[in-house]
């Protein structure tokens, strides 16, 4: 039977634009998810555009995103602009009734949020916002075990994801600017904590939490000016889920030495696990019911056949990398898609998502608890 072709229009060229390209090219190579797909229209506004459309693998580009999608052989559009402009896209994409696959945060208030998901939901369209991290196969082990009851009844859920990326000398950047990037480090690294909670403890009830601003202001490249900084450099959270568990968070663009450090922990009646994005085939598992003779905190290599998406890659031993987990996630999306059936995270997330960072928000402004 001949498959199925998905053709794709891909709506920002830059960082994640090369990773969902990237993702693009490898995904029918490794992966069978019932379709091939076709990487047919790429669209950005800079110079570079034509450029980047030839190295990365695209058939043809667009400087108006516009055109992308009122393309009628464009099934998927696939969203990595500045959280500014998905609503607008989404929602114009939604109409044409195209699929569509949203870079995180997935908007910049929890109200555009809700207007993004309500239209796909009308249209009947396929929806996936790209919190990627619920495809690292130690993560989604991790989901196995905590769904299996072999931890228990979970107590605490501890997450940080802090990155050193920002200092003095850092050239003022869109991030930077909430009209733009929406807020800072509790959005851009903050809701990938959120959602690997939601994920894997289940839904959050109340949160307290904190920001602050320490780089008051950075240059700007261009004019050499000072520009002031309007999004949070960091930001800490405490809360409580629906199922009694309680957690605690941490964020930041500012932590010397943090790299890409995503690190949780789960905490349950029978046993604990943790994880570092740093070390991303690894998962760390201790089991209360061993030996206690050789008991304690064990790693796993998770790269073996029976693990998740692992048996798609190379032999056991041979690690994947970040870039895997967007092959991942396009993959479960265009089976999804093929299969006429729900996928997740999706838009419905990325609603709850935001109303989780605006409550934060709101409890930093007024310091107190908020309900959710």
């Amino acid at each position: 039977m001949v498959k199925q072709t998905l053709n794709i229009g891909l709506i920002g060229h830059k960082f994640m634009g090369k990773a969902h390209s990237n993702a693009l090219k490898n995904l029918n190579m490794f992966f069978e998810p019932g379709a091939m797909v076709n990487m047919k229209t790429i669209c950005g506004v800079e110079d570079d555009i034509a450029e980047a459309a030839a190295r990365y693998g695209w058939k043809s580009y667009e400087t108006d995103w516009h055109k992308v999608v009122e393309d009628p052989e464009i099934d998927i559009i696939d969203i990595c602009t500045p959280g500014l402009s998905h609503c607008e896209i989404a929602l114009a994409a939604a109409k044409a009734g195209k699929h569509i696959i949203c870079e995180k945060p997935l908007s910049m208030t929890a109200a555009e949020a809700g207007s993004m998901y309500a239209s796909a939901v009308e249209q009947g369209i396929r929806h996936m916002v790209n919190f990627c991290y619920r495809r690292v196969p130690a993560v989604a082990l991790a989901k196995e075990i905590i769904s299996s009851s072999r931890l228990g009844e979970i107590y605490h859920f501890h997450a940080i994801y802090q990155q050193d990326w920002v200092d003095e000398s850092t050239p003022y950047v869109w991030r930077f600017d909430k009209k733009i990037a929406g807020a800072g480090a509790i959005s851009d690294k903050g809701s990938h904590v959120i959602d690997l909670a939601r994920y894997l403890v289940g839904e959050l009830k109340e949160v307290v939490g904190m920001t602050d601003i320490f780089l008051a202001e950075h240059q700007d490249p261009v004019s050499g000016d000072m520009k002031p900084v309007t999004t949070d450099d960091a930001a800490m959270f405490l809360a409580r889920f629906e199922n009694g568990a309680t957690g605690n968070f941490e964020t930041s663009r500012i932590s010397t030495g943090y790299k890409n450090a995503l690190r949780f922990a789960v905490t349950g009646s029978k046993g604990s696990l943790r994880f570092n994005l740093e070390r991303l085939n690894e998962l760390e598992v201790y089991f209360a019911d061993e030996d206690k003779t050789t008991q304690g905190f064990r790693t796993v290599l998770v790269t073996d056949a029976q693990h998740p998406y692992v048996n798609h890659w190379w032999p056991q031993g041979h690690i994947i990398g970040w870039e895997h987990l967007f092959v991942h996630q396009y993959y479960e999306f265009v089976r999804a898609i093929v299969e006429n059936k729900a996928v997740q995270p999706d838009f419905y997330d990325g609603l709850i998502n935001m109303q989780i960072i605006e409550a934060i928000e709101r409890s930093a402004r007024e310091r107190c608890w908020v309900t959710l």
